[in-house]
């Protein structure tokens, strides 16, 4: 079955995933507790925790803001939302109060679901908005699954357009501020079918979940796919490399940030005779170095496929399943997805292996950024394409290449940090004159946060004195692996501060010995 093909009577992505289930039967979820949840449990489950939803006020279009540990029951609250017509909004475990603060007070969510032991502070956040709370821990055991325990399983899902918000990513902004991406029930299920099809998705796969579930690659991509091919997945709670060596004799597929390839390529039990049964390794949220992805296929006679998505787009470009699976290189413009370099001054389309800014367009890329109308404009093209903000080529194979972002976005570990943020922080520090906060060459985490500043003579900071003071303000996946104090920072004509010096600079500091 082609189902890019399909006529789709329903456009709430729930319907589209479900309505055409012939076997409810089937296995969707494993975990490893031992648990089996069917199609037809999913359903059920979400049919429950909708009703949970509604009955706690819940309407179409109000936001669902849930940031608890990954579980089944946290993936049940995604679908159930969506089947409500309300909007997810998913949030980084790692996200401190004063970070959920923002969040929560822009978005205005009217239900948010937290780990029990984070319901105090995150109450006094929402009521600043009036939301009800209600708990879900990593056990997948709280106020939440309590109610729905209770709640009936039948409910008639919520017809929505396609131009109807599914859900709500936010993405930091240079200046400090984060933005939300409103991604449609179009978005979601075009980019699912898409990917279903090119990466040769059936019934028959078994798909290695081991991402987090509150970031585009793990909810979007690995979720969505599997369930629209009507495959399974073994849910892991997080990432086990020994685990997942022993779990690839049975399964078909892995998805993964580069982090996950440099560990697994630590164990001596990664082998050929291990990887037998697999079909595809995927690889994306950060740039996979090229020696990886050779030493990958070395040890394991597997390509890895490396993609190029974002939380504005889904999914834009994919190294082919059929063909070669160039090194450094994420690969052509998916099916109905439009990719164009151009000059970042004028908007001008640029020749093949000129570098310039990566633009697309799609059913794939986002509605605009939540309450932020002049922002989505500034974003967009008169001919409707998003301006990404990372710097590329195209070769002349038609290979999509990444090659810097010129809005010195920093993605560690498959997490975009922006610097502006870090600096704000480290800045207000005393002592601190200024700060400069670069992405460099990470072979665990594509890119290592890395602080650079110029302090007052008579100042006693140091690298151990910046990172104590930044924790509990940043997120862990946003703090400095590498603190450096110089006595000033490199800069242009023009008093600018140049960052691709700084980067040149430190280039090597995370590289492993020879």
């Amino acid at each position: 079955m082609n189902t890019s093909q399909k006529t789709i009577m329903n456009t709430n992505l729930f319907s589209r995933l479900f309505d055409s289930l012939d076997n409810p039967a089937r296995l969707a979820i494993e975990t490893l507790d031992g648990e089996h949840i069917s199609y037809g449990d999913l359903i059920a489950r979400a049919g429950q925790t909708a009703n949970v939803l509604v009955s706690n006020g819940v309407k179409p279009g109000d936001r669902v803001a849930a940031q608890t540990e990954k579980s089944v029951a946290g993936l049940v609250l995604y679908l159930a939302t969506v089947r409500a017509g309300a909007v997810y909004l998913p949030l980084n475990t790692a996200y401190t109060l004063n970070e959920l603060e923002y969040f929560i007070t822009d978005a205005e969510p009217s239900v948010v679901v937290c780990d029990p032991a984070k319901a105090e502070g995150i109450s006094a956040i929402a009521a600043k908005v009036g939301a009800r709370v209600m708990t879900l821990g990593a056990d997948g055991k709280g106020s939440l699954t309590d109610a729905a325990a209770k709640a009936k399983a039948e409910f008639t899902t919520v017809a929505r357009a396609n131009d109807d918000l599914a859900a709500i990513l936010y993405t930091s902004g240079t200046t400090g501020r984060s933005k939300g991406a409103m991604l449609t029930h179009d978005n979601l299920a075009s980019n699912s079918y898409s990917l279903v099809d090119y990466w040769r998705f059936t019934d028959k796969d078994v798909l290695i979940h081991a991402l987090p579930i509150y970031h585009t690659h793990g909810l979007f991509v690995a979720s969505n796919v599997t369930l629209f091919a009507r495959a399974s997945m073994i849910f892991l709670p997080k990432f086990d490399p020994e685990l997942i060596i022993k779990l690839m004799a049975r399964a078909t597929v892995l998805m993964g940030v580069p982090t996950f390839y440099t560990r697994l390529l630590q164990s001596p039990a990664l082998t050929r005779e291990a990887t037998k049964h697999m079909r595809l390794f995927i690889s994306g949220s950060a740039p996979l170095l090229a020696d990886t992805h050779r030493e990958w296929e070395a040890r394991t006679g597997h390509a890895v496929l490396e993609r190029y998505g974002m939380t504005e787009t889904n999914m834009n470009t994919s190294n082919p399943y059929d063909g070669a699976r160039v090194p450094g290189a994420v690969g052509h413009a998916l099916p109905g997805v439009s990719v164009r370099v151009t000059d970042p001054e004028t908007g001008k389309e640029l020749a093949r292996d000129s570098i310039g800014m990566i633009e697309v367009k799609g059913p794939n890329v986002f509605k605009g950024y939540w309450r932020m109308p002049e922002k989505t404009k500034a974003e967009f093209r008169d001919d409707g394409f998003f301006v990404t903000g990372d710097l590329g080529k195209i070769d002349t194979n038609g290979y999509v290449h990444i090659l810097g972002r010129g809005k010195d976005l920093v993605i560690s570990g498959g997490f975009n940090v922006y610097p502006k943020e870090i600096e704000s922080e480290i800045d207000a520090m005393p002592g601190v004159v200024e700060s400069a906060v670069i992405g460099v060459p990470h072979a665990d985490f594509g890119e290592g946060v890395t602080a650079v500043l110029v302090c007052t003579k008579d100042a006693e900071v140091d690298e151990a004195s910046v990172l104590k003071a930044l924790e509990g303000r940043l997120a862990k996946f946003k703090m400095p692996k590498r603190v450096f104090v110089v006595d000033e920072l490199p800069r242009n004509a023009m008093g600018k501060v140049q960052k691709n010096i700084l980067r040149n600079t430190y280039s090597d500091i995370y590289a492993k010995p020879k």
